[in-house]
This record gives C-alpha cells, structure tokens and sequence, in this order.
C-alpha cells in the first residue's frame, strides 16, 4: 500500500497468481474491457509469440473514494512458467492482495499444487504472514471436459477454506465476484492494521 497524504490517494497493488495458461491474463482483460473507460488505464501486456505471459500485465484502476481517499488499484499478472521464478517475486513484492487463479483441467492438478506451494514460499521469504494476505481462490475452466469436482480442488488447494469463486474466464463468469470480494478482504485489511495501530497507541 501506498497513501500520498497530499493528494488523498491511497495505492494498491493487487497480483494474479497461478500456474501457466490458468487464465490470469484472461482475468485482466475481461476486467479492463468492463470498465469505465474514465476510471481505467492502458493495459499493458508483454507476451510471447504463443501469448503466454513473458513478464507480466498490468493496468491501473481508479474505483472511487472510500474515508475520504481515492482509491488507485495497480492489478498485475505473474507469469506461471517455473522459469521465470524471479520475475514472479519481484511482482508479488508489495502486494496487498492475491487472486490464486487455479486450472481446473484433470492434468494440470500438479501444476496448481507447485504453483500455490511456490506462492506461499515466496510470500513467507518476504516476511509476509500467511494469515495476514488476503487471498481469494478463482477455480476457473469450470468448462473444460472432466473438470476437477470443486470439492476436490478446495480439500487440495484451500484447507483454510479462504474465499473462493467458480469461474469460466473466457467468458467473463466469476471475474467480477473474484476481484469484488478481492478487494473487500484487502479493504478489510487495512481497517482492521488501522485498528490494531490506534489501539496500540493508545495504551
């Protein structure tokens, strides 16, 4: 988060995790394309020949003022290859919030596993307590042939039982729940640090 007193402005940057070709991207354009052209920024997207995300995506999001602030959203993707490790740690660094977008293909259960398991590690070097990172789970594909049962995908994914949305991207089914209910955990958050701070003051 980032507050710049003088304007009022309060910044955060919310991040896209997953495995590769889950639908991060995906998520990002349907999310741009649905907003107020006034309130949205250039989508900015570095891809390979085969458009499987190369660094990252980006667009920032005005959604209105909340306490007297105005709210700026940066939202980014990671790239999901297992190669591109570095790239994911720097985009997570900061984050106020993630949006773990898992596959729900039969063959890419594995991939989700080390792509969450790669998150939380990351996560944990940097200091961060996993208890205090909103985290929203998006299982999407719910369309895919054989689809992995959602029970499933909670018992292996979200023992914590953290939000968590269906969703078939491509169509835009599930990215405005998950990026809502993204933004009122982060929002959450930071009322509940506010608190904890006034308190501790205080004493």
């Amino acid at each position: 988060m980032r507050v710049n007193t003088a304007r009022n402005q309060i910044h955060l940057k919310l991040v896209y995790y997953g495995p590769g070709m889950s639908g991060k991207t995906t998520n990002l354009v349907q999310l741009h394309e649905a907003a107020p052209q006034k309130r949205r920024g250039e989508l900015l997207r570095l891809d390979t020949e085969t458009e499987r995300t190369l660094f990252f995506d980006y667009f920032p999001l005005n959604i209105g003022s909340i306490g007297g602030y105005n709210i700026k959203l940066d939202l980014f993707t990671t790239p999901g290859q297992s190669f591109y490790h570095d790239t994911r740690r720097a985009v997570l660094e900061g984050a106020d919030g993630v949006v773990f977008v898992a596959d729900s293909s039969p063959s890419r259960e594995q991939a989700n596993r080390l792509s969450l398991r790669d998150l939380y590690g990351t996560l944990e070097n940097r200091g961060r307590m996993l208890s205090t990172v909103p985290i929203i789970f998006q299982y999407n594909k719910r369309d895919v042939q054989g689809a992995l049962p959602l029970s499933v995908m909670e018992r292996t994914l979200n023992p914590e039982k953290r939000p968590a949305f269906p969703a078939v991207a491509v169509a835009g089914q599930g990215v405005q729940e998950t990026h809502r209910a993204l933004i009122a955990a982060v929002l959450q958050q930071l009322r509940s640090q506010a608190k904890s701070r006034s308190a501790r003051a205080a004493r």
